[in-house]
């Protein structure tokens, strides 16, 4: 990823990020990409694959910081494109709601999710996707699971940081759990 200069609008340098996720909650967006039917029902989700800064292995949804002076439906499609490429066609309404509201916190256990870099919240939804997806930035690959699959023991072992806490409450709230 390239590095961000002051000069652009809506963007913390590297130090001034730092400093602010020190001082307050930054505000994030999650996504899970889904493939629906004809009826509506989710047949697929998508999560990424991603490799952290310390080499470990994870699977993902698509996640991100909505920037200063803008629209949550904007950084919802920023992020679904930057992770699953141009061409994969997410369906976000005009005025998206979200399924949840997650709270990160550097310390673990204050909620079921965690981010040791800082005090996060996060708007999450699901977005049914219908384009060919190519993971791009940081996304190793993109692997679409069942709803089945993807709330196993096995899948929700390689999530980090609560977000297989997120997908589940994701699979309920489209009914794909009970």
């Amino acid at each position: 990823m390239t590095e961000m200069t002051e000069t652009t609008p809506g963007w913390l340098s590297p130090d001034e990020l730092e400093s602010t996720r020190a001082r307050m909650p930054i505000l994030y967006v999650d996504a899970v990409p889904v493939r629906v039917d004809e009826a509506g029902t989710v047949t697929r989700v998508g999560l990424l694959l991603r490799i952290g800064a310390d080499g470990t292995v994870s699977r993902a949804l698509v996640s991100g910081r909505v920037l200063h002076h803008e629209r949550v439906r904007d950084a919802l499609i920023r992020h679904l494109e930057k992770d699953l490429g141009p061409t994969a066609l997410p369906n976000i309404p005009a005025s998206p709601q979200p399924f949840t509201i997650a709270e990160y916190f550097p310390t673990q256990g204050v909620t079921p999710y965690h981010d040791p870099r800082q005090h996060a919240v996060s708007l999450a939804y699901v977005v049914p996707v219908a384009g060919d997806c190519r993971p791009r930035q940081d996304a190793l690959d993109l692997v679409w699971f069942t709803p089945e699959e993807a709330s196993s023991p096995l899948v929700q072992q390689e999530m980090l940081g609560g977000q297989g806490t997120l997908l589940k409450q994701a699979l309920a709230y489209v009914g794909c759990l009970s």
